[in-house]
This record gives structure tokens, sequence and C-alpha cells, in this order.
């Protein structure tokens, strides 16, 4: 692990407060009230470089969001000349939302939705001819025709490229889609290091068959989509910056660029920041929460901000609204080897926090089942999240034989938005952040699954070497534990539960079987549960 990149960083994220901040937060106090003073400080610093630490449940989009607020309404700022960047089209729909209810009206985009803009507007200059983006369907079509020109059956690849415990259990058609998704994975890679597609397949250390397919269906893709005039979302990214690179009177000019999810972003991100270039940029991220990396996000481009610019402010926002004094304390040493500022909470309550052990992964999730049948909660207050999607179909299983709502969110690349609504929602820790819960059970907490042993995409395995899987493994854990509002439950099966529970953590979680715990029936969280919302949505401006 490259602990360097944490120890330098340690003091970095200090916030200062100056009596100058203090005189501009009650001159604006009507318009601040709401805040904490690192969130005042955030919204409305004017230094021309900010990076806003937030950690989980700290209120970033709020704060994003009020910053923009702020620029438009107080430093006369003219709308179109801001930018908001967002990763998910989610996201920017509950940006857009926000703004407008305060009658803003400015250009909040994915990195995708301003690159199509782009390419749109100069389509002849940049590719001489009609493109299109690549559909689901003509993806799915181009990976049949490729098996079909290789003398290849789809049901036979998935027999090689998963192994047998990934297959178990698991519907033919969710495969065939995360095959697919890994074929896609793989060109998007090369095209993300700026390399040319080779046969990797000699470099396997592994599974060589299935590299060899892999790339086979790959290189034959990848000269359909030159030859059809097809594009997906990295060539909208890779291609706006060649063409901006080679037509620099084209790059639209944004006095403030703001960007969320700042520790997710890749190397092709980064470059288009660079060209884009504003004299003022306000980056929000959590290093906490960077579990990307095996998509090709970066975290050294969160924690090297001030090297880049030495004259930027670092904002910490580290007051928890999620999460009871108990949850903050564990998620805060979960992750402590990271030397970042630690959170401080906002609500005190009774000790919900549950480790519990099992002979068998039957047990374990016969268990969760079983807590949730008890019905103490709203089943759309609740979560259960595994690590892998083996895990996830097993327990979504059981809870169709139980006859328990649900709906399944898993880490495939692209995934619909479903309605939580009286349902339980069954994750993957990554399909899950961002989002929270009053309830949630954590499966599989063993060292099979932190950091995890296997791979739901082999050929993400065969080519991602270069990130620090183990310690993105810890800050995914840290995701998964930081999710739970009130009552979190750790569960694992087998001899050993992850190392990634220190001894600090065990003295903060309880034990089941503990006679001195009360019993799950006796716990009322209503009034608690009532209040903590009435503060979130006074928090979040909502009321």
């Amino acid at each position: 692990m490259r602990l360097d990149i944490f120890d330098k960083k340690a003091t970095d994220y200090r916030t200062e407060i100056t009596e100058k901040d203090r005189e501009i937060f009650s001159e604006l106090k009507g318009f601040l009230d709401k805040y904490n003073d690192e969130q005042k400080k955030a919204i409305v610093s004017d230094r021309q470089k900010i990076l806003c630490v937030a950690g989980a449940g700290s209120g970033k989009t709020t704060v994003l969001t009020k910053r923009i607020e702020f620029l438009v309404k107080y430093r006369a700022v003219k709308p179109e000349k801001i930018l908001a960047i967002t990763f998910t089209r989610k996201a920017r729909q509950e940006m857009m939302k926000r703004l407008a209810v305060l009658g803003i009206h400015t250009n909040v985009e994915t990195f995708n939705s301003f690159c199509e803009k782009i390419l749109k507007k100069h389509e002849k200059q940049v590719y001489g001819r009609e493109t299109r983006m690549v559909s689901y369907t003509s993806k799915s079509m181009m990976v049949a025709n490729a098996l079909d020109y290789l003398g290849l059956r789809l049901n036979n690849v998935i027999d090689t490229y998963f192994t047998e415990s990934q297959r178990e259990n698991a519907e033919y058609e969710k495969l065939s889609n995360s095959f697919l998704s890994d074929c896609f994975f793989v060109l998007d890679y090369f095209k993300l290091n700026n390399r040319e597609l080779y046969d990797f397949s000699k470099d396997a250390k592994e599974n060589k068959e299935a590299a060899r397919i892999i790339y086979g269906i790959c290189d034959y893709i990848k000269k359909y989509m030159e030859m059809a005039g097809l594009r997906d979302f990295t060539d909208q990214l890779i291609d706006t910056i060649k063409f901006f690179n080679k037509n620099k009177e084209t790059v639209p000019i944004f006095e403030h660029v703001l960007v969320d999810e700042y520790q997710d972003v890749n190397k092709s991100q980064i470059d288009f920041l660079d060209i884009l270039n504003p004299a003022n940029l306000f980056c929000v991220g959590d290093p906490r929460q960077s579990i990307f990396g095996w998509r090709g996000s970066d975290i050294s481009y969160i924690m090297d901000f001030k090297e880049k610019y030495p004259e930027a402010e670092i904002v910490a926002l580290t007051k928890n609204y999620r999460s009871s004094k108990h949850i903050v304390e564990l998620i805060n040493s979960s992750i402590e080897i990271m030397n970042l500022p630690e959170l401080s909470h906002e609500f005190e309550n009774q000790n919900r926090i549950f480790l519990k052990g099992f002979e068998s992964e039957e047990e374990e999730h016969n268990f969760v089942v079983s807590e949730i049948a008890k019905k103490e909660l709203p089943f759309d207050e609740i979560f259960v999240l595994a690590r892998t999607n083996r895990q996830l179909t097993a327990i979504s299983g059981k809870m169709r034989e139980k006859g328990i709502p649900h709906i399944v969110k898993s880490d495939e690349i692209n995934h619909p938005v479903l309605d939580r609504e009286n349902s339980v929602t069954a994750a993957t820790i990554h399909a899950i952040k961002g989002l929270e819960a009053e309830k949630v059970f954590v499966l599989g907490c063993n060292e099979q699954n932190f950091p995890c042993k296997a791979t739901d995409h082999p050929a993400i395995a065969m080519l991602r070497e270069e990130y620090d899987k183990e310690e993105e493994e810890r800050r995914l854990f840290y995701v998964a534990l930081s999710r739970a509002k009130n009552i979190l439950y750790l569960t694992y099966c087998g001899k050993k539960k992850t190392g990634f529970i220190n001894n600090k953590m065990l003295d903060i979680m309880q034990d089941l079987t503990e006679k001195k715990q009360a019993s799950l029936s006796e716990f009322s969280g209503k009034s608690y549960y009532e209040k903590q919302n009435e503060l979130m949505r006074h928090y979040r401006g909502e009321d």
C-alpha cells in the first residue's frame, strides 16, 4: 500500500475559520443560518481553487448547490458562466431540480452529456461524417456477430469465462449481460490508457483461454464500430479532448467549474478539466469513498490536489448528519489508516451495531431474512448489502421464498434506477454508494469477501493490476458501513471475520449472543426516527 499518499496529506485537511470568515458568515446570516462553519466556508470562500473533502453524510450536494446559489445571487456570476459536473444522470437531475427551486438555471452536466453536446455541434469537424452513440441492442448484436465470426457459442464462452461458483444459481441472462459489459470495459480500458488493443492473452497469468476469447471479440467490435460510425461513452470524452486540443478556439469559457465526486475522476476527465482551465475550480469529493479504481479512477488526483494547486484552499466537511454516534465511531475506526480528519456525529442513540458469525452462508442468509421478516421497520428503510453478485443472487432467492418485496441493484456498469417504495433494497456495495437506510445488513464480512478473493468481472482482473486493490476494498467496506443511519448488522460465515474489522471496531460492536443486549423487539426508534428525519429535512432545505 502507498501509505505516503496519506501520511503527507494529514495536515492539509484542517479547516481554518478566520475572523474574516466569521464576519462574512455574520453578514450572510440569513443565507447561511442552516449550515455549520465548515459548510459555510465551502459555500462562500473566494479562493480560486478549492477542494471540499466531504465525509460520508456531511451534505456535499447541499453545499455544492448552495455555492452555486451564492455565486449567482451574491457574486453576480452569470448562470451561463457556471458549469457543474456530476458523474451520474441521477445526480445531475437532482442538482438541476434543487437549483430550479431556487430559480437558478445553469449548466449542470455529466462529463458525457457535456461532451455529447460538443460532438453533436461539431460532428462534421470531429468525424467528417454522421455518427451515433452505440445502443445496448447494438452492443448485443456486435458480441453475437463476433462470436459467430469466431465460431463460438455464448453458453460455452460463459462456462469458460466465469468460475463454477460465479455461475452457481446465477441467471443466464445476468451472466450474458455481465460478459457483454466486460467486453466493452476492455475496449474502454485501452482507450483511456491511450493504448492500442493487442492480444493481451499472451500476458495473462491465468485463464488464458478466456483472455484469448475476450481479445478476439474486442478486436471484432473495435473494427465494426469504426466502420459503422459508432461511438460509446468513453469515445465521447476522448474525442472531445482531441477536438479541443486541435481547435482551441472551440473550447467554451466558464468562470466557475464545480466538480462532484472528485475522488472518482480518471486521467481523461482530468485532461478534460485541464483543457477547460477555468479561473475558478471547486471540487467536492471524499478519498474514503474512492472505490472505482477497477474502472480507471485514480485516488491520487484528490489526494494530490494541493500539489497541483499550491494556492488551493482545502475545506473538510466532518459533521456526519446521517448516522448515530456509534456508527460514526465505527466508520472512523474502519478507515483510520488513511489519516484523514475524523467525522463527528449529530445524533446519539442506543448502540445498535451487531457482529454475528454463522457456520454456513445459508444460516447467515436465513438469519438476515428472518430479521427482515419481523417488519420492525418499513421495508424501504432496509438495505441488504453484498460484496459480490453471487451473494446478491443467493440472498434475493431467500427473500423471494419468504415473500419479502425487494429490488436488486447489482454492480453492472449500467443498471436501471429502481423504485424503492415499500421494498427492501438488496445491492452490491458499488451500486449503493450515495444512498442511505435506517437499517443495514452487510453480508459476508469474512476474509473471502473483504478483500474480495473473487471477481464478478474476470476481464477487469486480467488488466487492472496497477491500482491498490486491498486498500480500495477497505474503502468499499467503509462505504457499506456508512450507509446505515441507526442499525447495522455485520454478518459472516466461517472461522474468520475480515481483517478490516480491527480491535477498536470490535470494542464498539456488540454480539447478539450476549445476554446483556436488549432484544430487537424492545427497540422503538420512533421518536428518534421522526426527530432525525425532521432535522435532515431542515438541514437539506426541504422544509
